[in-house]
């Protein structure tokens, strides 16, 4: 192909073109993405095309110097449209990352939790070798899940305030980045508000809802005040049907694993260690148990 400058100093001088074409010889055939354009598509590019794409050349260095607000977002791109350089309009990876998040806080569905834990990103939780343990199985976790969606989640137990929920939610949004839905519940308001099921006999199929969520996060899990029912009924049978089907659930907790089975064992008006230990079983197959410490940043 002929040296580009050499074409448009011909140009110049034959249609006898004013200042106006001696600043796209200068600035638009001289900038470094049309530069690279020409060579990319050196083979295929002659003279008359270069020509009567001055234009469209010049605009397109115009755009990239001048952005136009309304295209905000988006980033010109020369391409070869038959015997003219043509210019599209691409998304910048600022709007794909944007529309790329949007996409995965739609995937997570909160009950009754507050709307901010969607934007919680991962690389903003801040690393303390209290959390170390925790966002390291986190990474093992996000690793594996690529490559298979049936793994086992985390159970995260510490004080209050030292950051399980934020984990999670980072941990979540992660989730579901990767194209998966995800579920975040929690636990004392969900148990609480079963009752407003049974006005429509919706209840049955919460359940299987949330049973058949692809990932399902419980937290605060052992701060709810259980019912045999709720226990056996609701949290029985939602962990039953994710043991069975193998779906990733994680936990969080201010109880250890030993002190949930306490606390199972204790219903309003009963005490019953085996059914207790039925459920811990799903908790423990479900779940790794991995302590979060540090201090309390609520305070």
């Amino acid at each position: 192909m002929e040296d580009i400058s050499e074409v448009i100093t011909r140009i110049i001088k034959k249609r006898k073109l004013s200042e106006d074409g001696k600043k796209i010889a200068k600035t638009a055939i001289k900038h470094p993405s049309v530069q690279a354009f020409l060579a990319q598509n050196k083979d295929k590019l002659n003279k008359e095309i270069v020509q009567a794409s001055l234009p469209t050349i010049f605009n397109y260095v115009e755009q990239i110097e001048a952005p136009n607000p309304v295209m905000e977002g988006y980033t010109p791109k020369l391409f070869l449209n038959g015997k003219v350089i043509d210019i599209t309009y691409v998304p910048t990876e600022a709007k794909l990352n944007s529309e790329a998040k949007m996409r995965a806080e739609r995937r997570i569905e909160l009950i009754d939790l507050p709307g901010k834990l969607r934007h919680v990103e991962l690389e903003n939780v801040d690393s303390t070798p209290e959390r170390d343990a925790a966002l390291n199985e986190v990474a093992v976790f996000l690793a594996s899940f690529k490559k298979n969606k049936h793994i086992k989640g985390l159970y995260l137990t510490g004080d209050f305030g030292v950051g399980k929920t934020y984990i999670l939610a980072g941990l979540a949004n992660a989730i579901a980045r990767q194209g998966s839905r995800v579920v975040f519940l929690h636990v004392p308001s969900f148990i609480a508000s079963l009752g407003s099921h049974f006005q429509d006999n919706s209840l049955s199929d919460e359940i299987d809802r949330i049973a058949s969520a692809p990932v399902l996060v419980f937290d605060d899990i052992g701060a709810e005040t259980l019912s045999e029912w709720s226990r056996d009924d609701v949290l029985g049978v939602i962990l039953q049907k994710r043991m069975d089907n193998v779906l990733p659930t994680f936990f969080s907790s201010n109880m250890t694993m030993d002190d949930l089975a306490e606390h199972f064992a204790e219903t309003r008006n009963n005490v019953d260690e085996v059914k207790a230990r039925r459920l811990m079983e799903r908790v423990r197959f479900l779940s790794k148990e991995v302590f979060v410490g540090g201090k309390n940043r609520r305070n």
